[in-house]
């Protein structure tokens, strides 16, 4: 199992979770990207990262919250097809998300 990064990280990207990861496996390309993806063949389940998020969006894999579970392929997709996984979450959130 791996940890999922998911929707209070779009359009947030706080990296306090990237600083902890002891194996780098937290990415993101820049302004491309609108949020933060854990790569699942990487991640130990070490669970570092899950009590730095600010925001709560990181969950272990198995209790993603049933309105986010989406967001579980969407952090595998990202690994295979930059792309495409982008344009999940412009379809799901078309605005830029206004953030405190």
């Amino acid at each position: 199992m791996a940890y999922v990064i998911t929707e209070p990280c779009v359009d947030v990207k706080d990296k306090s979770c990237v600083n902890v990861c002891p194996v780098d496996c937290i990415y993101e390309d820049g302004d491309d990207d609108r949020m933060l993806y854990i790569n699942p063949d990487e991640c130990i389940d070490c669970g570092a990262c899950e009590p730095e998020c600010p925001v709560a969006a990181i969950f272990a894999e198995e209790e993603v919250p049933d309105k986010w579970k989406s967001f579980t392929s969407i952090n595998t997709i990202y690994f295979n097809d930059k792309n495409k996984a982008r344009d999940e979450i412009n379809k799901m959130y078309p605005e830029k998300r206004e953030v405190e």
